[in-house]
């Protein structure tokens, strides 16, 4: 007979998670189907981990971690687990070869019509987020190539492309645009890091790499491949701490908890908004709003109302105190505000406010807006006129929404046109919501045909 050591790491966090040995498994076989290998695991199976039984595969360690790590809101790797770590897991501490790990993920290719792929869509809140302390000048290990040279004409291009790139993820959205930017971080971007420069271009180059890797992370999300956008924030992480870069930094901190917002996590949100917060250097009152409409949103999520309602005030007073300056900071500006005035709003449960400030955001909206986020926000408009009983204004916007949608390649979008057939179905005696349900159906199956 096999003798085993208990594993008392994974014991403690059982008992600190408050879950059944049904329940633990449960939440392991959820993470599974979300990831696109779904298991069925048992209260046996679990008894056996318990146990010492180590899961056979690291992807089944990873489900493990990632649920407990949902369960108890905070980040945790396969050691804490009582798990042997892997080198490249997802749990390790960042600080391998940035520019190695830019090419490796420059050959991530994945097709359009299958995004959930198996190691590539999985958000996961285990995943140990770096803080500033942790990256600060770490890319100075480098090797550098003597053989090539750059010089601020370098940093400009990388600059103005990464923009154009943006340009394109607004409008036609990150179906499109993110294979174009992933493939020019790993074959132009990444050589330019290893190229020899002066101390303020090599500093300039690492701090657009970073915010190259942001926007390439941001369009990952549109796709609907949320691991593979953590993977380059965190790559733009370690970029923006080498470069110094801490405005850089907390830019993609916060677009962490943008992300994690907008897939639920509420505690996760709110931990990085926050932390991208206290992380902030001394900045303009825009800055300020940038950081505390998503820290109102994270509060929000996770009912703590006052906190909520604080941060917003403060984002208007910042913004109020910015309005006579030109340009914005992120995009921020008094449209952004009344959406994430609607966000609060809809998670306190006032879902009438939420329409009206979604109302307020689009009229707001100028030409820097993007069209992706007008489809978007559409979407999630139409579903609250629903819910408020307002099924005419619904359809209504749901037409606009469809009137534009096959330009636009975004699985969020996607998800939003998905939502509108689910929504109607229950309404198709109504000729009206027939219509606008039989159009989303064709323009889904257009799609994916």
């Amino acid at each position: 007979m096999t003798n085993r050591t208990p594993n008392e790491r994974l014991q403690g966090l059982h008992r600190e998670a408050g879950w059944t040995l049904r329940q633990f498994a449960q939440g392991v076989n959820r993470v599974g189907t979300e990831r696109g290998t779904p298991t069925s695991y048992s209260a046996s199976t679990v008894w056996a981990w318990l146990d010492g039984v180590v899961p056979a595969s690291a992807s089944a360690r990873a489900l493990v971690v990632e649920a407990l790590a949902r369960r108890l809101g905070r980040a945790l790797t396969l050691e804490d687990a009582g798990f042997p770590q892997l080198k490249g897991s997802s749990n390790v501490r960042p600080g391998s070869d940035v520019v190695d790990d830019l090419i490796e993920l420059g050959r991530v290719l994945v097709d359009s019509s299958r995004r959930r792929v198996v190691g590539v869509g999985l958000f996961s809140v285990a995943l140990a987020i770096p803080g500033w302390s942790d990256v600060v000048g770490r890319a100075h290990a480098v090797q550098i190539n003597p053989h090539a040279r750059i010089g601020q004409a370098e940093v400009d291009s990388v600059i103005a492309i990464t923009d154009r790139l943006g340009e394109l993820d607004g409008e036609h959205g990150g179906q499109h645009a993110r294979p174009m930017a992933s493939t020019y971080l790993a074959h132009t971007v990444a050589p330019y890091l290893k190229a020899s420069a002066t101390e303020p271009v090599r500093k300039a180059m690492l701090s657009a790499a970073a915010m190259s890797c942001y926007l390439t992370g941001w369009m990952a999300v549109d796709e609907g491949l949320n691991g593979l956008a953590q993977r380059y924030y965190v790559k733009g992480l370690e970029l923006a701490g080498a470069a110094d870069d801490r405005l850089t930094y907390c830019h993609i901190l916060r677009g962490i908890s943008v992300q994690a917002a907008n897939l639920g996590h509420g505690a996760t949100a709110t931990r990085y908004a926050n932390a991208a917060a206290d992380a902030a250097p001394v900045s303009t009152p825009r800055m300020r709003a940038f950081m505390a409409g998503q820290q109102a949103h994270g509060y929000a999520m996770t009912d703590a109302k006052k906190n909520a309602l604080r941060s917003l005030r403060e984002t208007e007073r910042a913004l109020d105190q910015e309005s006579s300056r030109p340009g914005t900071f992120g995009g921020f500006n008094y449209a952004t505000l009344a959406y994430a005035t609607a966000q609060v709003r809809y998670e306190l449960g006032d879902v009438r406010g939420s329409v009206r400030s979604l109302h307020d955001h689009f009229k707001l909206r100028d030409t820097s807006d993007s069209r992706r986020s007008a489809l978007t926000f559409g979407g999630l408009l139409a579903e609250r006129q629903l819910e408020v009983g307002h099924l005419d204004a619904a359809c209504a916007t749901w037409s606009g929404v469809l009137d534009s949608y096959p330009a636009m390649h975004s699985g969020r979008v996607d998800d939003h046109v998905r939502t509108a057939v689910k929504l109607l179905s229950p309404y198709r005696t109504n000729s009206t919501a027939r219509a606008i349900h039989e159009r989303a159906r064709a323009a889904l199956a257009q799609r994916s045909a």
